[in-house]
């Protein structure tokens, strides 16, 4: 568990000086913007795998912007649960294909998850907000899992048996 939380803040600290479309994400870098959507999350919902999420959510922009949902998710498979990984994957199916996403979701808990992902994501984008670090929000997020009894770590470890 200890490398998969490395892992996990060291994906988080390759995105400090990511760079952002002022327009869409006048707070500044990626890394900043991440820490907003998880204190945001935060205050709203202790349930592990949403918090994930909300943490891990722009993780793929440190490979590729247009992409970032898709190479996201890449990155976290084998280091988080597999629906942390889906709702990474799709965080951006509502901004892209609202309706569509809505129908073909519709009745779901994916499209709640997704609808808080998406207002939390939206709340992110304070160029004056406070955000502690990276290792704290990983803390976190572990500690919250803890306590509810969550697994946020797959079963088998990314790279498989050792």
């Amino acid at each position: 568990m200890k490398q998969e939380r490395n892992e996990l803040v060291s994906l988080l600290q390759s995105l400090s000086g990511i760079s952002q479309s002022p327009a869409f994400h006048p707070e500044g870098d990626a890394l900043f913007h991440s820490l907003q959507v998880f204190d945001h999350a935060l205050a709203s919902t202790r349930d592990p795998v949403l918090l994930a999420a909300a943490l891990f959510h722009d993780v793929g922009k440190a490979i590729d912007g247009p992409t970032h949902d898709v190479e996201g998710a890449e990155l976290l498979d084998g280091l988080l649960d597999t629906e942390v990984c889906w709702l990474v994957a799709h965080h951006l199916d509502l901004l892209r294909e609202p309706a569509k996403t809505k129908r073909r979701l519709a009745g779901t808990s994916r499209l709640s998850l997704l609808q808080q992902l998406r207002r939390f994501d939206l709340a992110g984008r304070d160029p004056t907000a406070r955000v502690r670090d990276e290792t704290w929000a990983v803390d976190t997020l572990f500690s919250i899992a803890a306590e509810r009894g969550a697994t946020l770590v797959p079963s088998e470890p990314k790279g498989g048996h050792e």
